[in-house]
Parts: C-alpha cells; structure tokens; sequence
C-alpha cells in the first residue's frame, strides 16, 4: 500500500443532522458542542488511526504500553478539548492501527515516521506533542528528529534513558515483600511464556500477571484514586508479538527488547521547544528520571504531581489538566 490515503470517518458528518433538528430553525451546533472526527492515515503503507475532537490548536497525544491504545485517555483528557483541537492516534500494532506481519517493524524510529505523516497529511502545521509513559519516548525521539513541526512539547511520567529505567526496576524489587519478590523469580526464572493450554502459550500466565502487574506495580501506577476495575488479566490483552519486540521477553522489571537502545538523555539539551515534564511523587518511572530530563533540557518547566502514581491524569485529574492547559496557553508560540 505505497499510496498515501487519508480515510476519514468523520463521525461529525452523521452527527450533524440530529444535532441541527434539536438547535433553533435546524441551524448549526452550538459553540458548546464538540464534534468527533476519526479515520485512518496511510503511513508508507502502513495505516494508523486517529481520533480528533475539540477546539483549538493541534494537540497530539501519545499513548504508552508499547502496545496500549488510546482508550485510556478517556475520559480523562477530555476537558483540554475545550482549549485545545486533541488528536489521539493508535500507534502501528496497537488499537485499531495496522498490526505488521513482521514484528521487526515495530521501533521507536518507525513510529516517529507515523506521527510525522499524521502531522502532514492531516494538515495540522505545527503541532503540540503530549507523550505518556513509552509515549513519551516516542515524543522525545520525534522532538530530536523533527523539531521544527513543534510548538510545545509535553513529557509525562516517562523515561530519556532504558539503563536507567532498569535501574529503577531493580530498586522496585528491591522495595518488595520478600514473598512477592521470590514469587516473581521463580515464575521469570521458569520462562514467562509457553506454559498452559495452546490459546496461553504466547502472553504471560496469569499468576505472573497477578504478581507483577497487580502486586508489583499496582502501588506505582495509583496512588490517591486508584482505579477500582483496575484488572491485571485485563492488562494481558496487548498485541504480544510487539510487546515481547519492543518491551522483551524476560519480565516486567527488565526491558531488554528493542527499546534498550532509548538512550537520549545525551542528546536532550538540543531541545529547544518550550518542555513541560511531570511525573506522579509515586511514579512508576521514579521522579528522578524527570528531574533529569528537566536539568538537560534548558528552560523546560517540571511538575511533580503529589499522591500520584504513573496514572497521574487519574490521580489527580484536576491538577494535571490545569498544569498542561496552563502550560500550552502561557508558552509563547513561535
């Protein structure tokens, strides 16, 4: 697929009719009506898909895993629409973007060339980037390529450097009860894949899910309002073949996949977009690693979001909307 087609499915377009029967003499929607527009860009073959709603500048947003999808976002995000146009993109392999026969093609490099033909082809000028967790590795190498097509650049709860981020892992096992970190290494240590009936050979077991994601890392994820349908099962419904591709095979608490070669914290100071970073005082990618983004990149403004863990947007919804919405309204636009 070399041609590059632009799919839309513009939801506005169905929704206009009923919306204009209910408003005065069938004329046009209120100003207080936000309409949704969703579709498909061609990216050198590869389609990924985008869901823009809201009023203002462009504000891209970045989802993490590798392999989530934009859903949760939503309906957190939902007020910046108010100030800003948000466009959420499904990453290639994640939601409802392309999956790849060949897992190769899974990279941070690759995805940085998706976001750059949503930008283009979608016509959106420069751009505000908003980058969670793996997004926000996908924003800075996207900030270190393409620089010049942002406006404002927005790191949440992420990381500049695999080694260090391992090195908090280790620190977080370290922090464990003994049982659970025993439990841990003995499932790791047995090979996380392969086990149970034919349809569970190629995810993570359940066991290791309850442990790692809903024992080891649910402290690090929420803090003041943890999610009360969070479900590690649920967690395991990911594209594995470009989880185990980017992320590894050997654990939750090792990357040793494609992403190990993320090392950018040398090259940050050539940053000179005005930078928001936050990070929850729980983080699971531990403040520290945003206070080194903050001292490389000259100017940027750090917020540490306080009773907060990697879900900062959920923790402290308020706080967190009015700390970007702020952020992108006061820096000036070149």
């Amino acid at each position: 697929m070399n041609r590059h087609l632009l799919l839309p499915l513009v939801l506005c377009a169905l929704a206009a009719p009923a919306l204009a029967a209910d408003s005065p003499r069938g004329g046009a929607p209120s100003s207080g009506v936000y309409l949704v527009q969703e579709g498909f860009v061609d990216a050198g073959g590869v389609l990924i898909y985008y869901q823009s709603l809201g009023k203002g500048e462009p504000l891209v947003v970045l989802h993490g895993g590798p392999g989530a999808s934009h859903d949760y976002f939503l309906p957190y995000l939902l007020p910046l629409m108010r100030h800003h146009r948000l466009i959420f993109i499904d990453e290639r392999g994640s939601g409802r973007s392309e999956a790849l026969a060949d897992a190769k093609g899974y990279t941070v490099e690759n995805m940085v060339e998706d976001v750059e033909a949503v930008r283009r082809q979608l016509g959106l000028g420069k751009i505000d980037l908003l980058g969670h967790s793996y997004g926000g590795v996908l924003a800075q190498a996207y900030a270190l390529k393409y620089q010049g097509n942002l406006a404002h650049l927005v790191l949440c709860s992420t990381f500049s450097s695999t080694q260090a981020m391992n090195e908090v892992f280790v620190r977080m096992k370290e922090k464990m009860a003994p049982e659970l970190r025993e439990r841990i290494a003995k499932l790791e240590a047995e090979g996380l894949f392969g086990h149970g009936k034919d349809f569970e050979k190629n995810r993570y077991t359940n066991d290791y899910m309850t442990a790692a994601w809903g024992e080891g890392y649910f402290p690090y994820l929420y803090q003041g309002r943890p999610d009360p349908n969070f479900d590690p099962a649920s967690s395991g419904k990911v594209p594995w073949d470009l989880y185990r591709e980017m992320w590894g095979s050997h654990g939750e608490f090792i990357i040793d996949g494609n992403l190990k070669s993320v090392e950018y914290t040398d090259r940050l100071a050539t940053i000179h977009v005005p930078t928001l970073i936050t990070a929850g005082d729980h983080d699971e990618c531990d403040p520290s690693l945003a206070r080194t983004m903050h001292e490389r990149i000259g100017g940027s403004k750090l917020v540490v979001l306080p009773g907060s863990g990697h879900m900062t947007f959920v923790d402290q919804p308020g706080l967190f909307i009015s700390t970007v919405d702020e952020f992108l309204r006061g820096a000036s636009r070149k």
